[in-house]
């Protein structure tokens, strides 16, 4: 009888560090292997700064397979074309399968642009969720600056990723007076969160007054409770809704330059698979990242079913933070190495957050424990640190991730942040 083979979808920030860790753990008691769609990882907390090319893709990104080969871990870039969880076989886009024993689900999500005609790099708007979307957002803004007017930036509703619309305003903002136009360019900041700095987290210390301070001292003027109902070319249609859930008021916002960060579903691989997924296609999972259907099935990462902190007048979800991320990472290590001990698994994920929001010049920095509250820690804090600070982890993040070394990035980080600011876990 063979070794157990575990399989880690996705080579994202959850699955290519989980399959360094996992590896790491179980060393030889089992074959690892991570299926992918692409063969490069890219540091997506960097998108922002490639869109207005203070950064080109090529510095974010990794090689994977020689990482991977290095670390004798199994790869393949072909990608998942459908995960068959009852014969515990995967599917893949050029028909072959792979049976494996454990799984660990890290796809990311599936960006649902589609669900508001005229949303997204197909349509008439720009992502940052990609490398790619953030380069070809870079080419757009090479156009927009030579004949500049109003920039629509934000989320739409059932959006649960909020730190990039903020960075990418206030970057954009930067780069503007950097060139000396930021006089002809009306800022607009459209959100279905209920108030600035909610972030999907009902806020986290001090964000609301932080980042309503920072976008008055920058002129962005702003539309919270905000559902976009369509996107034609140069004019976003708004509904901005009340508390009752009325429509409070209507906007019709012309743009020459627009990024809006979509609603999130579950990938096609693994959608509509009863007992695994909710009716959106994240993965259902228990305390301990374990699906309670197919318990050979673990998740982590953004593909993982949360529910939002509470009712807002419009839909707005939880994000998925690096910190919290990481956690589920260790966490389903240490499970699969104690079931391959004969043991049943106890690790639990600590779901904490740490966020460096950078502006380009200064930033907002914010630690939550746990991530959803109430909390044990909740605090934020701004300045110049911050965005050296970003520049800094990108650096040590990307020279780990190269490297096929796994540790606690994010916990070092809060770490190091607290510690500068006497806070304490």
């Amino acid at each position: 009888m063979g070794k157990p083979l575990i399989v880690i979808l996705g080579a994202g920030l959850g699955g290519t560090i989980a399959s360094y860790e996992i590896k790491a753990a179980v060393k030889d008691r089992a074959d690892v292997m991570t299926v992918s769609d692409s063969d490069t990882y890219s540091f997506i907390p960097s998108n922002p700064w490639v869109a207005v090319r203070w950064r080109e893709p090529e510095a974010i990104q990794v090689h994977l397979p020689p990482v991977f080969e290095k670390k004798d871990i199994g790869f393949t870039s072909v990608g998942a074309k459908r995960l068959h969880a009852s014969e515990k076989r995967l599917e893949l886009n050029d028909g072959t399968s792979i049976n494996y024993d454990y799984l660990v689900i890290s796809t990311g999500p599936e960006l649902a642009f589609d669900e508001i005609e005229g949303l997204g790099p197909q349509g008439h708007t720009v992502s940052v969720c990609q490398t790619d979307h953030a380069s070809a957002a870079a080419e757009a803004f090479d156009a927009f600056v030579e004949n500049p007017g109003p920039i629509i930036v934000g989320a739409v509703q059932g959006a649960s990723c909020y730190g990039p619309a903020y960075e990418f305003a206030m970057i954009l903002d930067t780069e503007l007076r950097r060139r000396k136009i930021r006089d002809k360019v009306p800022i607009t900041y459209v959100t279905p969160e209920p108030y600035i700095g909610h972030l999907g987290l009902d806020g986290v210390g001090d964000t609301k007054s932080l980042l309503e301070s920072e976008m008055r001292d920058r002129h962005i003027k702003w539309i919270t409770n905000a559902r976009v109902t369509g996107i034609e070319p140069g004019m976003m249609h708004v509904e901005e809704v009340a508390e009752d859930g009325a429509v409070k008021n209507t906007h019709d916002l012309p743009f020459n330059y627009s990024m809006m960060l979509p609603a999130f579903r579950g990938v096609s691989a693994i959608r509509d698979i009863e007992g695994l997924t909710n009716p959106r296609g994240f993965v259902i999972v228990d305390k301990h990242q374990r699906n309670p259907a197919f318990p050979e099935i673990f998740a982590l990462g953004v593909c993982v079913a949360i529910p939002p902190t509470g009712p807002t007048p419009v839909p707005v979800g939880v994000p998925k933070t690096g910190f919290m991320i990481e956690s589920m990472g260790t966490a389903i290590t240490a499970n699969l190495a104690s079931i391959l001990d004969g043991k049943e698994p106890t690790a639990e994920a600590t779901w904490n957050a740490v966020c460096l929001a950078d502006f380009g010049d200064n930033g907002v920095a914010f630690v939550a424990q746990p991530q959803l509250p109430p909390r044990n820690v909740n605090w934020s804090s701004s300045g110049k640190w911050v965005h050296v600070a970003k520049i800094g982890f990108e650096k040590y993040f990307l020279h780990k991730v190269r490297k096929g070394e796994s540790e606690p990035f994010y916990e070092k980080l809060a770490l190091h942040v607290m510690g500068i600011h006497k806070l304490r876990f």
